[in-house]
């Protein structure tokens, strides 16, 4: 058991701002070539950054900053650790001066040239997902490969999965997050892992048969996705009494999808089935999950690898720990990309609270579940007159949840397709096979629940079939389903 948890919430913050201290003074000041400039730029002194709370100290990163522009077409590589000679004789620390000047003595400049390059030389690649904006490269080094190695032995732990168990990874073959860290949890723990490339590569009957003929007793991937193998596996008359957990990554996980995919597991054979929900993204460089065996649900974060703030969206403020508010992040070690108080985009509500979890180390930070991304909250043109925000998060949560439902998209329109005219709401909808649906009073309850819980009301609620709902999302042809459709046409 790999065990990062204090004594005291008061012993893990201390610790915390010891961490960080060490890494803006030991790597950032001395070789992140952004936050070098950045921070002479706006006068900023880390050497009077103490701990945590002087975050507010430093200034924001966005996904913006590391964006090319036509001045700077290479921004992201100024966001590599990148320890030139002068720089390393300037301002390295103590221990490692000490070990370049033993390399040199023993094996001469190559030996000491090569201990640098295995620490910063990035040799490994993932990139953001989005799908408007340029992907954009976070590079790792050997040095953090280790900590996503960490990472995954962590994250096996915490969800006390045997050694001995089969893995199946359904997620997508790509330089994306959520793919390696399960490929480089299993290299870590010792773990059987086996990548379909979700329905694009393998296909989802194909993928049936591997978990079939592995046994797997653990299955990974995008919620939406790995609830159609597990639907398409009902269907086929397929046999998985050997799956044991189910962890789910890239999107908000509600209690209704979790619910949907007991069902199907337990029509397949499966029984004491824990499905965990997984937090992560690019530019974290890790992932977090739930613990099973807690009574309240959260991910469970690493206070010896980094640190969540809860910032007000609106002001800046920052908030206190249990507050709602965006996650802005910042890291206690890395080497390769590195960013500090990234903005996620991600809103919150409870942050983050403390637990003493005894078989983690004692008392760990822990992420409230109830995330929810800033870019599905839309404006919206309702009235004519006047632009609405309106969040589709809670449109998404409760279209997952409801029972009645198998699969669903959202469109956003323009009345008659004319740019000039009033925004249209579409729901479409494949109703769940087997259940007795009068759908003309399923209608009007859906149009009452969306108003009730998300204050606008869809102009339309389409029916179709299943097949053409997956064929709609994607589900086997998209890197990313297509949940969230907006067809208005650029004024």
């Amino acid at each position: 058991m790999n065990t990062f948890g204090a004594k005291s919430v008061e012993d893990l913050k201390e610790s915390a701002d010891r961490r960080l201290r060490q890494f803006l003074r030991g790597q950032i000041q001395s070789y992140h070539p952004h936050y070098r400039r950045r921070f002479e730029e706006e006068g900023v002194d880390v050497e009077a950054v103490s701990g945590v709370a002087d975050l507010v100290r430093l200034p924001f990163t966005t996904k913006a900053d590391l964006l090319p522009t036509p001045e700077a077409p290479e921004r992201a590589r100024d966001f590599i650790l990148q320890p030139t000679e002068d720089l390393l004789r300037a301002y390295a620390p103590l221990h490692q001066k000490a070990a370049l000047a033993i390399d040199r003595l023993m094996g001469g400049p190559e030996r000491a040239r090569s201990r640098v390059e295995r620490e910063y030389k990035p040799i490994f690649m993932t990139a953001t997902t989005g799908r408007s904006a340029r992907p954009t490269p976070f590079l790792y080094t050997l040095h953090d490969i280790e900590i996503l190695k960490l990472v995954g032995c962590r994250l096996l732990d915490i969800m006390d999965q045997p050694a001995s168990s089969n893995t199946v990874n359904l997620f997508p073959y790509a330089p994306h997050l959520a793919f390696w860290q399960v490929q480089m949890a299993g290299f870590a723990h010792g773990v059987m892992v086996v990548g379909t490339g979700g329905g694009r590569i393998t296909g989802t009957e194909a993928s049936i048969q591997l978990i079939e003929r592995m046994k797997a007793e653990t299955i990974v991937g995008v919620p939406s996705f790995l609830y159609h193998v597990l639907r398409r596996a009902v269907r086929i008359g397929a046999e998985l009494p050997h799956v044991k957990l189910v962890v789910l990554g890239a999107e908000r996980v509600p209690d209704g999808m979790k619910e949907k995919m007991l069902d199907a597991l337990g029509r397949l054979g499966a029984t004491d089935v824990k499905v965990i929900g997984t937090y992560g993204f690019t530019e974290a460089r890790m992932a977090f999950c739930e613990d099973p065996n807690a009574e309240r649900g959260g991910y469970v974060l690493y206070p010896d690898l980094g640190v969540f703030e809860i910032v007000d969206p609106e002001t800046d403020e920052v908030l206190p720990d249990d507050a709602d508010g965006e996650l802005v992040y910042t890291p206690f070690d890395g080497r390769g990309t590195v960013v500090l108080r990234y903005r996620t985009g991600d809103l919150v509500k409870g942050g983050i609270r403390y637990e003493n979890v005894p078989r983690l180390g004692g008392w760990v930070p822990i992420l409230s579940p109830d995330i929810s991304r800033v870019s599905n909250i839309h404006q919206m043109d309702l009235k004519k007159v006047k632009g609405t925000l309106v969040n589709l998060n809670d449109l998404a949560t409760l279209l997952s949840d409801l029972p009645e439902i198998e699969e669903w998209q959202v469109e956003i329109r323009k009345k008659d397709d004319d740019p000039y005219e009033v925004d249209v709401l579409v729901v479409v909808l494949a109703l769940k096979e087997g259940k007795q649906v009068d759908v003309a009073e399923f209608r009007e309850h859906l149009r009452r629940t969306i108003q009730m819980r998300c204050e606008v009301q869809p102009n339309e609620v389409l029916i179709e079939p299943l097949d053409e709902l997956i064929r709609r999302i994607g589900l086997e042809t998209e890197m990313k389903e297509k949940r969230i459709v907006d067809l208005r046409p650029p004024r």
